[in-house]
């Protein structure tokens, strides 16, 4: 019978291995701007849609809102986003980007390819990679 507890067997060593090493290309990268890897990502998705509830951004970043409050607190120390409560339901936080936050987009837009460079694999492989990993996430 094969051992299936191998560590040669598992999809979650490797993922997880690669999740570090990709966390740990952006760092330099972020460290430029002042940012951690996970206050980048809030950052893209206002970059997008300008305003978000903490809801909305859990939601998209598959983080639950202990995670986010003090992450968000931090991005509004440095003077990237605002939080306010709703004026219909003030339960309900509203992040924005100030408007250093919004020019700190600029700074950033050099990264995606900068990462492509170092990972040392074809635009349509890293394509195939993230349309995989989307689905699993999709499950």
């Amino acid at each position: 019978m094969e051992d299936l507890l191998k560590l040669e067997k598992q999809i979650c060593f490797p993922a997880y291995a690669f999740s570090r090493n990709l966390t740990n290309l952006y760092r330099p990268m972020l460290a430029e701007l002042d940012i951690t890897y996970p206050q980048y990502l809030v950052l893209m998705i206002l970059w997008e849609h300008k305003q978000q509830t903490v809801n909305q951004l859990g939601e998209k970043l598959y983080l639950d809102t202990g995670t986010l409050t003090p992450l968000l607190k931090r991005l509004e120390q440095k003077g990237m986003v605002n939080r306010t409560r709703s004026n219909e339901d003030e339960r309900v936080v509203m992040i924005s980007l100030t408007t250093f936050g919004t020019q700190l987009k600029e700074r950033a837009e050099h990264i995606p390819m900068e990462l492509v460079k170092c990972l040392n694999i074809s635009i349509e492989e890293l394509l195939q990679l993230k349309g995989l990993l989307n689905k699993m996430l999709n499950k």
